[in-house]
């Protein structure tokens, strides 16, 4: 009986899962904060810190700069990305209407597993075992839409938690949100898609509101958005 070889992973493959393995490294520490916004990207430190040829440094940087995490600039080099108050703002500005619009959709799409899904990912945020973000990707995703799941993708709820960790005012966990997560989520789950819209728009806009007052709180230059 003759024995098939197993092929051995060509380079390709070996040097795809190491360009991974940077770009997890390199991701985690920007969402932490130990790479922070503005900060220069330095291959050759990079390379070493991570124990990597600078060839899988530079795709990951380049994937990172495909998320919107890192900017390159001609002779500048890379740099993690820096955005401003008013960046933010405007951004959960643009939520409140199509996470409410999502939302709208959830109640009509959403399958029972999926509401018992967001009911435990409810739980688990308010246990502090998941991010908060998890909850509105979940409605985004169970709204069936695919204009809506492009835009609010896993990159763009990166950004945002990207944003909690490197911004002290953007951080607004509070008992009110938990009771709001509630309240959409039972909103969905008796398909009251009206309601549903309603009720994540508002929890949105307070967001917004609690956000500029602790930016203004804040003081100094980067209190005017």
């Amino acid at each position: 009986m003759s024995v098939i070889p197993v092929p051995a992973d060509s380079t390709a493959q070996r040097h795809g899962r190491e360009v991974e393995r940077v770009f997890e490294l390199m991701l985690a520490e920007i969402i932490a904060g130990t790479l922070a916004p503005g900060m220069k990207l330095n291959e050759a430190e990079l390379a070493r810190r991570m124990d990597a040829n600078r060839g899988p440094i530079r795709e990951a940087i380049r994937r990172l700069e495909g998320r919107g995490l890192v900017v390159c600039k001609p002779n500048a080099g890379a740099r993690v990305i820096r955005h401003s108050p008013k960046e933010v703002l405007d951004t959960y500005a643009m939520r409140e209407s199509v996470e409410g619009f999502a939302a709208r959709l959830a109640a009509k799409n959403m399958s029972e597993a999926e509401i018992d899904g967001l009911r435990e990912t409810t739980r688990l945020s308010r246990a502090g075992d998941l991010d908060q973000a998890s909850f509105h990707l979940q409605i985004v995703r169970g709204s069936g839409n695919y204009a809506i799941r492009k835009l609010l993708n896993d990159e763009f709820y990166q950004l945002l938690k990207l944003w909690r960790t490197n911004f002290p005012w953007l951080r607004h966990a509070d008992a009110r949100s938990w009771f709001d997560h509630d309240r959409i989520t039972e909103a969905i789950a008796y398909r009251d898609g009206d309601s549903a819209e309603l009720l994540m728009r508002n929890h949105l806009k307070r967001l917004g509101e609690v956000i500029l007052q602790n930016l203004r709180e804040a003081g100094g230059p980067e209190a005017q958005p």
